[in-house]
């Protein structure tokens, strides 16, 4: 949902489809009803919107992203381009949920204020994305290789990481009622390794890069997070921490 990150389906698919695959626990914590109205925010191509219309029938989903938007679309699902920060919907849902995409909403509150005016009353908001500690051994490989180059790399970070405590003290200011907001260590393993994982989400930081130089932050990069996120077999694993939630309104 980030605005400098670029979007695209078939590369997403390619390197982070375990991102939709992981994603059943929150669909069990949202746990749809036959008959409910649901919001999918940050719905990517809608490998799991399609999974919650099976569930709940009546499902909309919103993202950032064009490219995954037509993708959503060849699913059949009724799917639009829509910033996460400037929602259009009023008491429309009986649900608001949302999967990995949260932590590329650099404002929170305009976010929950959103999700506030799309839910019913009593209407609840259920999600997992990027908690605290998050990727944090890649954010201090990615911050290191620019380092060397004179560029600060945390300026590029591109995401939002919060504690429990800072996520419930936003959704209670908004009128929220939360019920769960729980840290998860999630080591994921990489089907495309780390190169993949840098490719589809470290944009920023490429960017940033001096001229001619982005390929070679990106392998220094990885030198870096070698002992620590590659096993003797050469398999990667991303040091994922999940903050998984459930808010409510009052009826």
């Amino acid at each position: 949902m980030s605005g400098t990150q670029t979007w695209e389906a078939d590369r997403y698919a390619k390197n982070a489809r375990f991102v939709a695959d992981l994603g059943m626990p929150v669909v069990d914590l949202l746990a749809p009803r036959p008959g409910e109205r649901i919001l999918d925010l940050g719905c990517g191509d809608g490998a799991l919107t399609a999974k919650l219309a099976d569930m709940a029938g009546a499902v909309v989903g919103v993202d950032a992203g064009e490219d995954m938007i037509a993708a959503a679309r060849k699913r059949g699902l009724d799917a639009h381009v829509m910033n996460g920060h400037e929602l259009t919907f009023d008491a429309e849902f009986d649900a608001v949920f949302s999967n990995a995409a949260l932590h590329w909403m650099l404002d929170p509150d305009a976010v929950i204020a959103g999700v506030r005016r799309a839910l019913k009353p009593g209407g609840r908001f259920v999600g997992e994305f990027g908690g605290h500690g998050n990727v944090a051994a890649i954010c201090v490989a990615l911050n290191a290789a620019l380092r060397q180059r004179g560029v600060d790399g945390v300026e590029r970070l591109p995401w939002f990481f919060p504690t429990p405590d800072e996520y419930r003290a936003k959704l209670e200011a908004a009128g929220f009622t939360v019920r769960t907001a729980d840290l998860i260590p999630r080591p994921t393993p990489l089907p495309t390794g780390i190169s993949g994982w840098l490719e589809t989400f470290g944009e920023n930081f490429f960017r940033a890069a001096p001229e001619g130089e982005a390929e070679q932050v990106k392998l220094d990069a990885i030198e870096l997070l070698r002992p620590c996120l590659c096993d003797q077999a050469g398999n990667w694993t991303a040091d994922y921490v999940r903050l998984r939630f459930s808010a409510a309104l009052e009826t």
